[in-house]
């Protein structure tokens, strides 16, 4: 039997040749990839396999923008894998056209030594066939390969085949071979319902991580979960799902409240979605327990993680907002009396710094109370924050606006429950895993460096410009960079993609320390572009 492609196999096949003539292994991954909604782009998701895994693993290939003839024709490979599949799943009544899933099972089939990497990272023929056969259970009436009814394939941008998806004709006698009605249909209208409902609210999320906060970490986290989320429902039977749909006999499509037809904000919109989302991760954790006992626990960990970016997306939201026009943090050291410090931090104030931390790791505590409790005098009625490095009960003591951790001081969650749910958090990080966990562990801002050598704090390396870069190029949450930044090399951080920095020792160590502040300030603003930061 000759097998054509659907049309989603076609684009992703059609978005492969943008990287080189040669149609391998790797090109094809990449054109998988761009089919996003198809079952492949989830499979390859599951294993934490994205485009730019790819291309680091493949660093020769280069995407090209010019306008490519359609493929004429079935490459080598392409023929290879079309046969491989068709031999290794003989059982199975492929459909005519094969969908991504099937691309995937037949390069993996082919691909060699290219596919070791594939393995190792959990990916394999073998897995893939087995999410193959679990979904697309096979027919010991039929196992030649050919069909007059084709398999169903799962490729999102095809509703037209839906009805290959529809229940299996009643055998002989008139005997449903599902046997649905073992279980009130009820169960399998809520599971779809809830399936739909949980796809719809987090793309609605995602849409607004991507296009309002423009932020790729969370947009590719969300994004995840919604895969996943997908892998997950394509282990329940679309025959039973598709069966007891009853759309225009749903009584819930008539009713609706106020509150559904408008929204008052963003945030708003935002919460409904995530709110949707997880009611139906939980409906879909209880109503599974009906059907298929093992998904539930999948389901409820996928509902945990929503909470999870919820809070993320609404801290990075309100975050944003807060620190919009944030750009330069001063750390205090403590200084030589307490007399001293107050008059340097007022002297900060009154220059415009955005933030001070106070940063005395030589004090006994309690002469850092007393400072502490000085630099709240100073910066009380104004618009600069103080923040205590290190010491949440300090900070909940005199009323600071926030406390600074460091890799192995409280986590953000005992942090939060000593300072409270108003205070910002802010987190060292010195990686960009480090700056991905911050986001989810909920803090405010980051602190990311060390940058170059410091004149107030010793380093045995110093991640540099590298990591201000991909910082900048994924995270949106306000970042600060920090360590030995001064004027001198301060336009190398501004070309990396930060507008905030914080700076110790080129502002307190100098002569004039308010006349360095504001020249830092106007530095700073002249590359943001205004006020607000670009970031």
């Amino acid at each position: 039997m000759t097998h054509a492609f659907t049309p989603a196999t076609e684009r992703a096949l059609e978005a492969a040749q943008r990287f080189g003539p040669v149609l391998g292994l790797p090109q094809v991954l990449l054109g998988l990839l761009e089919e996003s909604e198809s079952f492949a782009a989830t499979l390859l998701a599951e294993q934490h396999i994205d485009r730019a895994t790819v291309l680091a693993r493949f660093p020769e290939l280069e995407e090209s923008t010019a306008d490519l003839p359609r493929r004429a024709g079935q490459a080598p490979l392409l023929e290879m894998a079309v046969a491989a599949v068709s031999g290794q799943c003989a059982d199975i009544p492929l459909p005519y056209e094969l969908a991504t899933e099937h691309l995937l099972l037949g390069v993996l089939l082919v691909g060699g030594e290219e596919t070791e990497w594939l393995a190792a990272a959990g990916l394999d023929a073998a897995a893939v066939e087995q999410r193959i056969r679990a979904r697309f259970p096979s027919s010991a009436a039929n196992n030649t390969g050919e069909s007059d009814e084709p398999l169903p394939n799962v490729d999102g941008d095809e509703p037209a085949r839906l009805a290959d998806s529809a229940p299996p004709r009643p055998a002989a006698g008139g005997t449903h071979p599902t046997a649905l009605g073992h279980l009130p249909t009820a169960a399998w209208r809520a599971l779809d319902a809830s399936a739909n409902r949980a796809r719809e609210g987090l793309r609605v999320v995602e849409d607004f991580v991507r296009f309002g906060l423009d932020d790729p970490n969370l947009t590719g986290a969300i994004k995840n979960l919604r895969h996943e989320l997908a892998a997950v429902l394509a282990e329940l039977p679309p025959e039973q799902l598709f069966a007891a749909r009853d759309t225009l006999g749903d009584v819930g499509t008539q009713i609706s409240t106020p509150s559904e037809l408008a929204r008052a904000d963003i945030a708003s919109l935002v919460a409904a979605n995530f709110r949707r989302a997880s009611e139906a991760l939980r409906s879909l954790e209880e109503f599974s327990k009906l059907v298929a006992p093992e998904l539930a626990g999948r389901f409820e960990q996928l509902r945990y993680r929503a909470y999870t970016l919820e809070r993320a997306v609404a801290v990075e939201r309100a975050s944003c907002e807060t620190l919009a026009a944030a750009q330069l943090y001063v750390l205090l050291d403590g200084g030589a009396t307490t007399a001293a410090c107050e008059q340097l931090g007022r002297s900060l104030v009154a220059a415009g710094v955005d933030l001070l931390q106070l940063r005395a790791k030589h004090l006994d505590d309690r002469e850092l109370l007393a400072r502490a409790v000085a630099l709240r005098r100073a910066t009380a009625g104004t618009p600069t924050r103080l923040i205590i490095n290190d010491r949440p009960d300090l900070a909940a003591l005199v009323g600071a606006d926030g406390v600074h951790l460091g890799q192995e001081d409280l986590s953000v969650r005992d942090a939060r429950a000593i300072v409270g749910p108003a205070s910002l958090i802010g987190v060292s990080t010195h990686s960009l895993a480090q700056a991905r966990q911050a986001v989810l562990d909920g803090a405010n801002y980051l602190g990311v460096g060390p940058t170059f050598p410091s004149a107030t704090k010793s380093f045995a390396s110093f991640t540099g410009l590298e990591l201000l870069r991909s910082v900048a190029a994924e995270i949106r949450l306000p970042a600060f960079a920090i360590g030995g930044i001064s004027l001198e090399n301060l336009s190398a951080v501004q070309q990396a993609g930060f507008c905030r920095v914080a700076v110790s020792a080129a502002i307190v160590g100098s002569p004039a320390p308010a006349a360095a502040a504001a020249e830092f300030l106007r530095q700073l603003r002249r590359g943001g572009g205004g006020d607000r930061p670009v970031r």
